[in-house]
């Protein structure tokens, strides 16, 4: 391992400063939230410079590079679902860019619908979703352009996949609910000017209805926009066409909720919850009885069932009530599946659809359960099962008979018998019991030299549950052990749970965090000098929070796509919809000094922090990547030690979703590779 002490690039500062509440707070760095500006295009050339000149000196990344080529190198398939005439599924060769969507008749020959690797010539262009009509004849998908949330949509007839209409453009946050063969609904925001990333506070969300074979420009506002005030609009309908159902919301907690009943001419959308803070969806129908999920007045979700046309919650019946486990649900084949969480692990139940329990699902193993919804008259469905050492493995389901049998599995180079996957329990700070699943090599001496990544979220209700990587393979099959602690903030134990992390409470999820690290460590699973912390979006926040925090407490941080700068998150694209988990600096005194203490950027002070790697992308419009760009140059700025600090800035990518398969791997190759490296660790 080098440890000389890097050159960094002169970053300039200016003299920005905001006052909040009698309180001046410099921001010498502000200049670098105009990603599209020459001096900070000229900045991110000459910090990748470094990045990539610091990496390339690691004498095994190569090795690594083509040890994670081989291990990705294997067929990855969806669950197969019906459309029409036809089956579909997602189909990855091993190395394509971008998953394939194949379709077959029956058991006939598969063929090639539409295939995203054909949609640009780097592989940047991604398919994001796509939504048949009822029946099957007619398709809309919608296209990312380089990582971006801005989205295109593109309808075409199935039959021959000819193009109907034009494109429509400049489409954020939406799905696409058909009405019909003659159109459908999709929403967006007005687009702000080129270059313009500080449109969170004027952003509000619209719902349209497009009649196909009509300009885009003349499609019709049902909700939102300057009428109804919402952030987030979405809307779907019930598979018999009856209703549309409208969620509308100002953050990313909580909806209201609203339904249209289509089968009689000209009825008016009526609200049926009207409050933020609960949330609620419409799971099915029987003719005019609906059935919603709900957590008001039940932390854990319930189902309730309400006829249309009087649909309050003061005529709301329970039907499977709440428990202590958290209840997520769905529907198909006559039946309700209620997927409930155990200690951030599944198990199912079948429910007749009059909420009589018909039997538990069972599943291979204690992990996690995705899928089992499926169209009222199939005899079948698929769900997939997975945990941190069984990789993910499609079953399909006999409804009747609660029968499952395996229908594709991973061929994945990896042995599960050779690993051992434990959950533990360990006590934060203020003694609240907190569940962590630790994963490693069977024989693993718990000597305190093992290098360890301990990886976390802890907010907006997401729950962490136990998931296969690929990647993780390069880490446990040399010695390595992954942990993940499912932290405060989360939804793992309901909405208790998520609010106990949240606003004033935020702490508590850095507490969480440095608890487990410590767990870890008292029982010599690692120690400090292997210890890497690493989390995405929120979780690139608690990773700012945490070394800035205890900067002793590991060797390397791995901040990714972080939210880093607290008091002025809301100012950008998307932030203004996160407040009702983080607060916002404008609130009151209270909450600006909370805010302020802990934010990742202002935190920063001269001191020794750990070998670190900052992650973003160019095209980052959610967190926007201002963030990571000022907290690096700080972080730089203020490092007293020898270790390293560098920001590996990824070029035609966005939050996540959508990148290329070699993006992907390159990612993780630096990402284990400047782990190992900093860690004195031969790989």
């Amino acid at each position: 391992m080098n440890t000389q002490k890097l050159t960094y690039p002169a970053t300039k500062k200016v003299d920005t400063v905001n006052t909040y509440f009698g309180t001046a707070v410099p921001d010498p760095y502000r200049w670098l939230e105009d990603d599209r500006a020459t001096d900070t295009k000229a900045w991110v050339q000459d910090e990748n410079k470094v990045t990539q000149s610091y990496l390339s000196q690691i004498p095994y990344r190569e090795a690594m590079h083509k040890r994670l080529l081989q291990l990705w190198n294997y067929e990855k398939y969806s669950a197969p679902f019906k459309e029409g005439q036809y089956t579909y599924f997602y189909k990855n060769d091993g190395l394509q860019s971008q998953a394939v969507l194949w379709r077959q008749i029956g058991d006939g020959a598969p063929e090639v619908f539409l295939d995203p690797n054909k949609f640009s010539a780097d592989g940047t262009t991604s398919m994001q979703g796509i939504d048949f009509t009822k029946d099957g004849s007619m398709a809309a998908y919608q296209l990312s352009e380089g990582g971006s949330d801005w989205r295109k949509v593109i309808v075409i007839k199935t039959a021959d996949k000819a193009v109907v209409g034009d494109t429509l453009t400049d489409i954020k946050f939406s799905g696409i609910a058909w009405r019909g063969n003659e159109g459908f609904y999709y929403s967006s925001y007005d687009k702000p000017k080129t270059g313009s990333q500080l449109s969170g506070l004027t952003q509000f969300h619209k719902l349209f209805y497009h009649q196909l074979g009509t300009p885009q420009s003349s499609d019709r506002l049902v909700f939102g926009g300057e009428q109804t005030k919402r952030r987030y609009i979405g809307a779907y309908l019930t598979e018999d066409q009856r209703f549309v159902v409208i969620t509308a919301a100002n953050e990313t907690t909580g909806n209201e909720l609203y339904i249209q009943d289509l089968s009689i001419p000209g009825s008016q959308i009526i609200n049926i919850v009207d409050n933020f803070d609960n949330e609620h969806s419409v799971l099915d129908n029987v003719g005019s009885r609906l059935y919603i999920l709900t957590n008001l007045y039940s932390p854990n979700f319930k189902i309730v069932t309400v006829d249309a046309a009087s649909p309050k919650p003061v005529y709301w019946k329970d039907l499977i009530p709440a428990t202590k486990n958290v209840l997520s649900a769905s529907t198909g084949g006559g039946k309700i599946f209620a997927e409930y969480l155990k200690d951030a692990t599944s198990f199912v139940e079948q429910f007749d659809m009059e909420g009589k329990l018909e039997r538990s699902i069972a599943l291979p193993g204690i992990g996690t359960a995705s899928g089992f919804g499926t169209k009222h008259g199939e005899m079948d469905t698929y769900y997939t099962f997975t945990n941190y050492v069984y990789p993910p493995t499609i079953f399909k389901l006999d409804i009747a008979t609660g029968a499952s049998t395996a229908y594709k599995k991973s061929n994945v180079q990896f042995d599960p018998t050779l690993y051992v996957s434990e959950q533990v329990f360990y006590k934060s700070k203020d003694g609240t019991k907190i569940p962590m699943i630790i994963t490693y090599k069977k024989g693993t001496v718990m000597n305190g030299r093992n290098p360890t990544l301990l990886y976390a979220y802890g907010g907006f209700g997401v729950s962490l549950t136990p998931a296969f990587s690929t990647s993780n393979i390069i880490l446990l099959e040399h010695g390595g052990i992954y942990a993940v602690p499912n932290l405060r903030g989360g939804g793992e134990y309901g909405e208790k749970w998520h609010k106990a992390g949240i606003k004033l409470k935020k702490q508590n999820v850095f507490n969480d965090f440095i608890a487990a690290a410590e767990y870890l460590i008292k029982h010599k699973y690692t120690s400090h000098d292997y210890l890497a912390i690493a989390g995405g979006s929120n979780g690139g926040l608690l990773i700012g929070a945490t070394m800035t925090q205890r900067p002793d407490l590991c060797k390397v941080a791995l901040p990714a796509v972080g939210v880093m700068d607290m008091l002025r998150y809301n100012q950008f694209t998307a932030g203004a919809g996160w407040s009702y988990d983080y607060g916002t600096a404008e609130d009151s005194k209270e909450m600006f000094d909370y805010l302020y203490h802990y934010s990742p950027y202002h935190a920063l002070k001269p001191n020794n922090y750990p070998a670190t790697m900052v992650t973003t992308a160019d095209h980052d419009d959610r967190v926007v990547p201002a963030h990571s760009f000022k907290f690096a140059a700080r972080l730089q700025d203020y490092q007293q030690g020898p270790a390293p600090v560098i920001i590996r800035i990824e070029t035609k990518a966005g939050h996540g979703a959508g990148q290329s398969t070699e993006q992907v791997i390159s990612g993780q190759v630096d990402k284990w590779a400047f782990m190992f490296w900093n860690m004195g660790v031969q790989w």
